[in-house]
């Protein structure tokens, strides 16, 4: 009788620790919607036609020297040091004179520092999606339902390992940020 007991209980804790998991899990989506919906509207949308044409090469290399072809996270990179480079040249996309005050340079901080964090958050709702998919694919029989959680589980842990790179990615372009900051003489105190 006092097996059964303990076997009720077990089952009520185990039950209860799943609720509230999934509430948190809820909890967190609302949160991050909230945010989201918090959030001012980007004040330029950057598209092809704002950057500038790459020429062509005046004649082309042997076939032995051919440098292989970038990534598209090579080409965004690139993209971004043209646009760092027009930034040191003192003129935006528009031709606007740019001025790197201290509302520039904290603003870019900002907007990095919260790019990190919402992937962070991300981060960890993955991780606890894994986590419960890994859950219940072992508490699982039928092989067809199975088959679901795994597939649901692997799609989980590519979207996870991509967030954690865009978190590694983002730190850095803060310590990029920094240095840059570092370089162009700007006090420590406009980058909080």
């Amino acid at each position: 009788m006092r097996a059964h007991h303990f076997t009720v209980a077990t089952a009520a804790a185990l039950l209860f620790a799943a609720t509230v998991q999934a509430q948190s899990l809820a909890d967190l989506a609302r949160k991050e919607e909230e945010r989201r919906k918090g959030m001012p509207e980007a004040a330029k949308v950057y598209t092809n036609k704002d950057l500038n044409a790459v020429p062509g090469p005046s004649a082309p290399p042997p076939p032995a020297a051919a440098a292989p072809a970038k990534s598209a996270a090579d080409a965004a990179k690139d993209a971004s040091k043209e646009k760092d480079a027009k930034d040191d040249k003192g003129k935006d996309s528009t031709g606007k004179e740019i001025v790197k005050d201290k509302a520039y340079w904290s603003g870019r901080l900002k907007a990095l520092q919260d790019q990190v964090d919402q992937n962070q958050t991300l981060v960890d709702a993955i991780q606890t999606r894994v986590n419960a998919l890994s859950t219940d694919f072992v508490n699982r029989d039928d092989p067809a339902q199975r088959a679901a959680i795994e597939r649901d589980r692997q799609k989980a842990l590519a979207e996870l390992t991509r967030l954690k790179q865009a978190v590694v990615d983002g730190k850095k372009a803060i310590a990029t940020l920094e240095e840059d900051a570092r370089r162009a003489g700007v006090p420590p105190g406009w980058l909080r």
